[in-house]
């Protein structure tokens, strides 16, 4: 991307990630396991980004660690192997948990949920997540 591309994109994420910061609206009812969109923003270097207008792109919610207060997983759809990621699949789609980029997100970057993992999945994805951080 092109240096003013990518200015443009930094202050079009800062504009909105302004507008997250003021939401006021209660925390919506989140589950580990569940997959949400949340608007990740406009990263630095090799930091996984959101896409389109909302800066946004499939998380799985890991654990909850308080009350609008996660730890998730970003998620693609591109193809990649290696102990950084678990593939799984989404309602028909293959998905990869990019276990490299989990992150703490409050509440307000959340907009919608996309689906659930099950159990399987999941396990596969916590399994692979302890044998990379223990």
């Amino acid at each position: 991307m092109a240096p003013m591309q990518q200015l443009k994109r930094f202050l079009e994420w800062v504009g909105l990630k302004e507008k997250l910061h003021a939401l006021t609206a209660k925390p919506p009812r989140v589950a580990e396991h569940q997959i949400w969109w949340a608007s990740l923003g406009e990263n630095i270097g090799s930091e996984i980004n959101g896409k389109n207008f909302q800066f946004s792109r499939p998380v799985i919610i890991f654990k909850k660690l308080a009350h609008g207060f996660y730890l998730v997983i970003p998620t693609t759809t591109k193809e990649h192997t290696g102990t950084w990621y678990v593939l799984f699949r989404q309602k028909g789609t293959a998905m990869v948990a990019c276990l490299h980029q989990i992150r703490v997100i409050d509440y307000r970057r959340l907009s919608s949920q996309l689906g659930e993992l099950d159990d399987t999945d999941f396990k596969r994805v916590r399994d692979g997540f302890n044998s990379l951080y223990k």
